[in-house]
């Protein structure tokens, strides 16, 4: 890792961005696992467009006998596995070049199937939930659906939530139609809306967007940030009506779908399907609010460090540590990523290591026309695939890379112990072997330098992760909770409803001290993840999860436990994997051992800083 100031005299010419065509095989994933080429898909979707039909077959008969039983269930799983492996191939080919129009077409196509083999399954959940009590359990404790048990039981837990086929055939043909609003503020958002130009802290003149607005704000100049802010926001006040119509459209979906599938609440419906007691939902507010009073530190430890009157939202993303200047080529980061993953042993690291030198999992830089940022995307039949887009003078990349290969070590050992239908684990527990490798590696470097530097750009990185995703997206799981109330209680649900509640909001999560804009109201109407209803609190849990077992990892040097919890995948309910990996997530001391982890790092920055 080398450290370096750029000698603005010997910058070489602007580096152009390259064609797909022109990026080396290297650098880029091998699909071939999955197809040799888009013939083979080709090939393959034609076949699944014939095959899929022949579940018709099963229609009205699924509980005639345990062999046709069970024979149902295997021609679901093969179908499912085959359309897993082609979606994955259309995603990562689209992924390579957006403007490609034969993958954008074959993307399209693939869609509409899906839609169609929907409509053709959707029958056979209701078949499985109408078998009587005595004989399905009788078939559960047949040796013939050994390998169904976890998959089966989890099924017939929907039971009491499962419509008759041809209800549930409507909920299917009106998904789209019902789901609508989601597309709506997409398009307008995306597409539709335009903020204008301003300039930047060089007196560039800039495009705003939703992408540059986050670059903006992270400007040192406040004025920059400043104008930026009131400029974006003002376009948001422009549609703030359509943005809440849209909003509370889709809380009305999330309602209509819990009641019409007798839910008490959308909240419910949605926590559900993992098993979460409502009280982990509960804990994690009720804890984060208790320890309000160290974020309230941070923000005025940030207000003395920029030397401000007063602290806006447009200063909290701005670095107190500037983007430390590296130059590590992809080798490097390789390497620290390795020497920080291992304290879980040489299996983990060997695999890893394999994968993303010779193993081609990662497609590794930009090229014209690929998708910005970086994902993990694994599946059964395959390796656990990473995009990129690295650079090697952007250290936080690192963090990237190691992020993303937490996901992909937990689809490796997850594929590898269980069967297909048990291999999946939920949301719920996704990000928390991302941010347990984030975690190791920001233990790896604080403990590989002395530079004070250095350690506060590393220890303010942290700080700004745990905000972002432990205090931030619980004020967001809170708004969430309170506009569905809102609506289940029969109350308006206007723009003005839903702006009172995130004020409130507002006010307590950032406390006394801080300048609040009247805009900033509007956030709650510029969030997508609001339009999957009862998502985000599962990025608090996780980061909180993690911090506890990286802890506990560290601390007893024995991974095992977290081993497991990586095999584990999908084959138990989330909050029994995490208890039996160590970490009770039915008591608040995960996220107060994550909140305790913010405090200690503000004093450590403050200590540094002063």
């Amino acid at each position: 890792m080398t450290f370096f100031v750029p000698d603005t005299a010997q910058l070489p010419a602007l580096k152009k961005t390259p064609l797909r065509a022109e990026v080396a095989d290297a650098d880029t994933w091998d699909l071939t696992p999955l197809f040799a080429d888009d013939d083979a898909w080709e090939e393959e979707f034609q076949a699944l467009q014939s095959d899929y039909a022949g579940i018709d077959k099963y229609r009205g008969r699924v509980a005639s006998s345990l062999e046709v039983f069970s024979e149902a269930l295997e021609f679901e799983k093969d179908i499912d596995q085959r359309i897993e492996t082609l979606h994955q191939y259309v995603a990562l080919r689209t992924t390579e070049d957006s403007a490609d129009s034969k993958s954008l077409a074959r993307e399209a196509r693939f869609q509409s199937a899906l839609v169609h083999i929907g409509e053709a399954f959707s029958f056979l959940a209701p078949e499985i939930q109408a078998v009587p009590d005595a004989e399905f359990a009788a078939f559960l404790a047949n040796p013939l659906l050994a390998e169904w048990q976890v998959s089966l039981t989890k099924l017939r837990r929907l039971k009491p939530h499962t419509l008759t086929p041809s209800e549930e055939r409507l909920l299917a043909l009106g998904s789209a139609a019902i789901g609508g609003h989601q597309e709506t503020f997409s398009q307008l958002t995306n597409v539709d809306m335009k903020f204008g130009t301003l300039k930047d802290g060089k007196g560039r003149k800039v495009e705003l967007t939703q992408s540059s607005f986050s670059s903006l704000l992270v400007q040192k100049d406040p004025s920059v940030r400043r104008e930026a802010f009131h400029q974006f926001y003002a376009e948001f006040a422009d549609h703030k009506f359509t943005l809440a119509s849209s909003l509370a459209s889709s809380v009305r979906a999330d309602v209509f779908h819990a009641r019409a599938r007798n839910y008490p609440s959308a909240i419910d419906s949605a926590l559900f399907r993992d098993d979460v007691p409502l009280s982990v939902y509960d804990n994690l507010i009720a804890a984060v609010r208790k320890n309000l009073p160290a974020l309230y530190k941070y923000f005025g430890l940030r207000k003395r460090l920029l030397g401000l009157e007063e602290i806006h939202h447009y200063d909290t993303y701005v670095p107190l540590v500037s983007e430390i200047e590296t130059d590590i080529p992809w080798d490097g980061a390789v390497d620290s990523v390795l020497a920080a993953v291992r304290p879980l042993g040489g299996d983990y690291v060997e695999t890893l290591g394999h994968g993303l030198r010779d193993g081609r999992w990662c497609d590794r830089y930009e090229n014209k026309g690929k998708r910005s940022g970086a994902f993990s995307y694994g599946a059964y039949a395959s390796p656990p695939y990473i995009m990129m887009n690295y650079k090697q003078d952007v250290f936080s990349d690192v963090y990237t890379l190691a992020h993303e290969a937490g996901h992909s070590m937990h689809t490796w050992y997850s594929k590898n112990a269980q069967s297909y239908q048990d291999y999946h684990y939920p949301i719920f527990l996704a990000e928390v072997a991302s941010t347990f490798n984030e975690m190791l590696l920001t233990k790896h470097l604080l403990d590989g330098t002395a530079d004070p530097r250095m350690r506060a750009y590393l220890i303010s990185r942290q700080i700004d992760d745990l905000r972002g995703t432990l205090y931030r997206q619980t004020m967001f799981a809170e708004f969430e909770k309170n506009i569905h109330a809102i609506e289940e209680a029969g109350e308006a649900l206007t723009l003005d409803s839903m702006q009172a509640a995130y004020r409130e909001l507002l006010a307590a999560y950032f406390g006394p001290d801080f300048a609040i804009d009247a805009e900033l109201d509007l956030e709650c109407l510029r969030i997508p993840h609001f339009y999957n209803a009862f998502y985000v609190y599962k990025y608090a849990t996780g980061i909180s999860a993690a911090v506890a077992l990286s802890e506990q990892v560290l601390t007893s040097g024995d991974a095992s436990r977290y081993l497991g919890f990586l095999r584990s995948g999908g084959s138990k309910f989330p909050i029994e994997t995490l208890a039996e990996a160590g970490v009770d997530m039915r008591t608040s001391d995960p996220v107060d051992s994550a909140l305790a982890l913010f405090s200690k790092r503000v004093d450590e920055l403050e200590e540094i800083l002063a």
